[in-house]
């Protein structure tokens, strides 16, 4: 198959409507002290620097998302994630930077007390619509029956508005990552590093789905591996091959991936659930700030960071093979956790 290049590949996706809401492109930086110590190249890609709201990789997918939403002539955006969910409170700064009304909807009761992202979205002005369903009617595993749900939920509390599913998690919303893909490769092409290991947290699949169409239509050398942080679909990988083929037919190119084609880390640095601090990502977090000043979040990219971590020990990425971490925001995350965080000493 023909691969195209960066320029006709942007040139496709941007045929969709698209809003600008960050700074492109983001920094791909070397870490040095970290890379002395694995004896590796090791680089950050900075999309935690991107978009509104403190920022992430969800900027890049509500860009797509958020400009259909002003296409249709909707005023009001509804989305869902958990307590904790950077996907919603960016999409509520991101909302309101578009002049519309974010209402949020979180399958837990309203806690006493509001922290890391819940701020956020408080000062954002974000209608927070708290449901304790009890276990009953919602299966985190189920994403596409929660989406039903929830928009149901959303057109009877508060009439007609955009949806946005959990994470961004469309064909329309990957295209931010099928475009990234084209930016990260020429950086890595401009620092010497092709070939290099591209790792990123993956919750709901789409930032994953994205890079491997966008890398596969433009034949890069970059190896994509993506770090589960929360087991939060049934049939994952197959969910994420899925995509990534659609993604490639929307854009007018037929590739089928299959299931074993998605290169997953499934489970392994998840630790209890979705959600919840794993030992690992502690320690991955530390790890980073003291060594290289960079914070990551205790949710997303902590895990993943431990994943990083944990596959080069087991030898899985080549020995000294570049290794470049895709920095997807989060730190709201950190003042939620703090408690389970912050060391001892």
């Amino acid at each position: 198959m023909n691969a195209l290049d960066s320029s006709e590949l942007r040139q496709r996706v941007d045929r969709f409507p698209r809003c600008r809401l960050g700074v492109h492109e983001t920094p791909l930086v070397p870490l040095p002290r970290l890379s002395r110590a694995l004896e590796r190249p090791v680089y950050l890609k900075r999309d935690d620097e991107l978009g509104p709201g403190l920022g992430g990789n969800k900027t890049r997918k509500l860009e797509f998302l958020l400009a259909e939403a002003l296409e249709v002539g909707a005023n009001k955006v509804a989305t869902y994630g958990g307590l904790q969910s950077n996907h919603a409170r960016i999409t509520a700064a991101a909302a309101r930077c578009l002049g519309l009304e974010p209402h949020l909807f979180y399958f837990e009761r309203r806690p006493p007390r509001l922290t890391g992202n819940l701020v956020v979205n408080r000062l954002t002005g974000a209608h927070m619509h708290f449901i304790p369903l009890g276990g009953r009617g919602h299966d985190p595993r189920d994403m596409d029956r929660t989406n039903r749900l929830v928009r149901w939920v959303a057109r009877l509390r508060i009439g007609r508005h955009y949806f946005v599913p959990v994470g961004g998690h469309s064909w329309r919303g990957c295209m931010g990552y099928v475009r990234a893909a084209a930016e990260i490769d020429e950086q890595a092409r401009g620092l010497g590093i092709e070939g290099s290991w591209l790792v990123t947290a993956v919750g709901t699949g789409g930032t994953l789905a994205g890079l491997m169409a966008g890398l596969s239509l433009i034949g890069s050398s970059l190896r994509v591996v993506g770090i589960d942080v929360g087991r939060l679909w049934r049939g994952f990988p197959t969910v994420v091959a899925r995509m990534a083929s659609e993604l490639c037919a929307r854009l007018g190119e037929a590739r089928s991936f299959r299931t074993e084609d998605v290169p997953l880390v499934e489970e392994r640095y998840v630790g209890a659930r979705y959600g919840v601090p794993s030992p690992g990502g502690r320690a991955a977090i530390l790890r980073l700030a003291r060594t290289e000043g960079v914070l990551l979040d205790p949710i997303y990219t902590g895990k993943a960071f431990a994943g990083l971590l944990g596959e080069m020990e087991r030898g899985q990425w080549g020995e000294g093979d570049p290794v470049i971490f895709l920095h997807t925001g989060g730190y709201p995350g950190l003042f939620a956790f703090s408690q389970g965080i912050l060391p001892d000493d």
